[in-house]
């Protein structure tokens, strides 16, 4: 049965990354990226105070590294309207905003209560993530050779031709010596694996696949997004200290269980929003002009389907006059 147009929650939350993104890109290349972190932490919730939901943050980023965040647990929005589990992380790329690095940005999803994983002690996850094409063709416990050969097929082309999207890290080594046995070409970058999972299936990007272990918070955030584009994230938890474990353990969270797109986030029906920091291929960073500020934005609602692009112009001297963001 067809239905009338609903409200799109997306339109909403650009806002709040938005401000995010103009008040810790200030920040950029200045060295402190706790200063950037919150400076979006503060923007991000005195502009949620304002959005007519009852939402509770499920997923803060900030806790494993002692940074600035909205605590898990934290209620946002007015309390009147849908109640909502949030995921947020109001600079994703701290480090990349510190020293001026590119694809620095500041995420939001949102969905139902009730339907986002919480994933409690733990900190990390290994991830495979694909766009729409090879969401039918992947394994996580598939040999990296294997994987990439299915994909290629998928998308139709040869393996060679691949990009894969892997975080430069030292628990990578084997990882990265496996894709290039394999023939792919690597795209390495220090940070930032919700943006790396944004660009496995964002139809613009270069990247075909992301792989690797990254933040846990990140994958169930880049899940609000990856339903919507309609890709596909395999997971598995993969803690990175004996600490990590057995407070995963302790929380009787089954550490062998395979997580998918539907189990980060169980709901058909969430939203999305992104906007640029520091710049990059991805999504353009926040740019001054004399009299306005420029940021670039991506929007996602999953039960259309429907992604947006979205260039603002903020008329600097009239925002600094009237909002309770430090821009």
């Amino acid at each position: 049965m067809a239905e009338a147009p609903e409200r799109n929650l997306a339109m909403d939350i650009v806002r709040i990354t938005e401000a995010a993104a103009l008040a810790s890109a200030r920040w950029l290349g200045r060295g402190d990226k706790n200063a950037g972190d919150g400076a979006a932490v503060d923007a991000m919730r005195n502009s949620f105070s304002s959005l007519n939901i009852d939402g509770t943050v499920v997923i803060g980023e900030g806790e494993k590294d002692n940074a600035p965040m909205l605590a898990n647990g934290e209620r946002v929005g007015t309390g009147a309207g849908p109640k909502l589990d949030v995921a947020v992380d109001p600079v994703e790329g701290t480090n990349l905003l510190a020293y001026g690095r590119p694809n620095a940005i500041s995420v939001i999803g949102v969905a139902p209560k009730g339907s986002m994983f919480n994933p409690g002690p733990s900190f990390y996850m290994r991830k495979l993530v694909v766009p729409h094409e090879a969401r039918n063709v992947i394994d996580i416990d598939a040999p990296v050779k294997v994987n990439l050969a299915n994909i290629a097929k998928a998308l139709g082309k040869d393996v060679q031709d691949l990009v894969v999207f892997v975080l430069d890290k030292p628990r990578h080594k084997e990882l990265i010596d496996a894709i290039r046995t394999a023939g792919a070409r690597i795209q390495l970058q220090t940070d930032g694996d919700v943006a790396g999972a944004l660009m496995a299936t964002d139809p613009r990007s270069e990247v075909d696949v992301m792989m690797g272990t990254g933040g846990t918070p990140e994958g169930v955030i880049s899940a609000c997004a990856i339903k919507g584009m309609g890709g596909e994230i395999l997971a598995r938890l993969d803690p990175q200290s004996y600490v990590e474990k057995e407070a995963i353990q302790e929380a009787s969270i089954d550490i062998r269980e395979t997580l998918s797109t539907s189990t980060l986030v169980k709901s058909d029906d969430c939203f999305f929003a992104a906007t640029g920091i520091s710049g990059g291929d991805f999504l353009h960073g926040v740019h001054y002009r004399a009299h306005h500020a420029v940021t670039h934005s991506m929007v996602i609602r999953s039960k259309t389907g429907t992604l947006r692009y979205v260039e603002s112009y903020h008329n600097m001297s009239k925002l600094s006059k009237i909002s309770a963001v430090r821009y």
